[in-house]
């Protein structure tokens, strides 16, 4: 059974997510203590005892929700009794700004990588979640090499890397509404391309 978790830090959590809501829905500029107060169904006393400035509320907030998608996205080991070229199909759509919950990431990554361009103290966090992105899309490459699923000579860390740089592009491009590149135009990019790397066929990358 888990351990429940500390008021406090439910609490503090419950704050962050509200914070968190109002980012994604209006803008880190249009944020102000009040409304993530009233949000969170807490007091602005409570929010200030917690987080002293609005500053270290909004940069907690993003912090959170970028560490938070990282562990609920990356924290597992690839799942064995799941085929790697699935495993890599679901892979692609779960890092892409599909509408509902992973749009609401993608608004909140994109907040934190133009605040960390300008704060290099910022900088480390992008590059835990990064990190571990390129851990586990290498991962789900790698079981598939060995599996034979993939060509045997792959390099998982060289495709992780090419797999990163296509999803960022086409989901900044998406997230945009560019009229040549939605979600499911992206999502049919990335994995032509990345079928071409690992020998297999793109429809099986689709999904």
């Amino acid at each position: 059974m888990a351990a429940v978790a500390p008021a406090a830090e439910i609490t503090r959590a419950r704050i962050l997510e509200a914070a968190c809501d109002l980012i994604a829905a209006d803008g880190i500029d249009e944020v102000r203590i009040a409304r993530v107060a009233t949000r969170a169904g807490a007091s602005t006393a409570l929010v200030h005892h917690y987080f002293s400035t609005r500053e270290e509320l909004l940069e907690q907030a993003l912090i959170h929700s970028f560490e938070r998608a990282g562990e609920d996205r990356f924290g597992e080991p690839p799942d064995v009794e799941q085929s790697a070229t699935s495993g890599l199909s679901q892979a692609i759509a779960d890092c892409l700004p599909l509408a509902g919950p992973q749009e609401r990431e993608w608004v909140l990554w994109v907040e934190l990588w133009l605040r960390a361009v300008r704060d290099p103290g910022l900088r480390p966090v992008a590059a835990r979640l990064y990190e571990r992105y390129r851990k586990w899309i290498a991962a789900l490459i790698r079981a598939g090499a060995e599996a034979g699923e993939f060509r045997s000579d792959v390099d998982p860390e060289a495709i992780a890397d090419l797999a990163m740089a296509l999803l960022d592009g086409t989901g900044i491009r998406a997230m945009l509404e560019d009229p040549a590149m939605d979600v499911q135009v992206a999502r049919a990019l990335v994995a032509e391309r990345l079928a071409v790397e690992l020998g297999v066929d793109a429809a099986a990358l689709r999904g």
